[in-house]
């Protein structure tokens, strides 16, 4: 697929620049230089539990996740994850602290990093949305057995799992 200049639009070529094979535009020298995609979400527990969206979208149709989206070019990350978890499960959370960044790779829409909050509820009703098929808040054993969205989404819920598990330890 032919791919066109963002400045001139001319077809651009491929060359090495920078040390790296990249899309290149021959009449004014605009440079296409990839970028990972930004994505921010949310941890949120209750009584042992955490919020998990079941995706009514593809990609991962039906995998688990907790909630999170891309940020718009007008926004903060911490604002595009409150902003995404009442789209996609209609509660009201506020910002506790930053968790973790974590990356991916797998995504067809590109690769990516996660920008991770806490974050409690502070209004909303729980609802599945139009980009969710469930929405709740899940046990470590229930989540054990739940097909879950990606290498991202992956390593954010089993290290909730893994510090649940610590906390328990701890607890003993």
């Amino acid at each position: 697929m032919e791919h066109y200049c963002h400045e001139c639009g001319k077809p651009l070529t491929i060359r090495m620049v920078d040390g790296r094979v990249r899309e290149v535009c021959e009449d004014c020298g605009w440079i296409n230089y990839e970028q990972r995609k930004v994505s921010a979400g949310v941890r949120v527990q209750s009584d042992g539990r955490l919020l998990l969206v079941q995706r009514g979208i593809e990609p991962w149709y039906g995998s688990w996740y907790m909630p999170a989206g891309f940020v718009e070019v007008d926004e903060e990350p911490d604002q595009a994850a409150v902003r995404e978890t009442f789209e996609e499960t209609g509660l009201q959370v506020s910002i506790k602290k930053f968790v973790d960044v974590y990356t991916y790779s797998d995504d067809p829409r590109g690769n990516g990093i996660v920008l991770l909050y806490d974050a409690e509820v502070t209004g909303g009703e729980l609802t599945i949305t139009s980009e969710a098929l469930q929405v709740g808040f899940y046990s470590p054993e229930e989540i054990k057995e739940m097909p879950l969205t990606g290498a991202s989404g992956d390593r954010q819920v089993r290290d909730w799992l893994n510090s649940r598990m610590a906390l328990m330890k701890e607890q003993e």
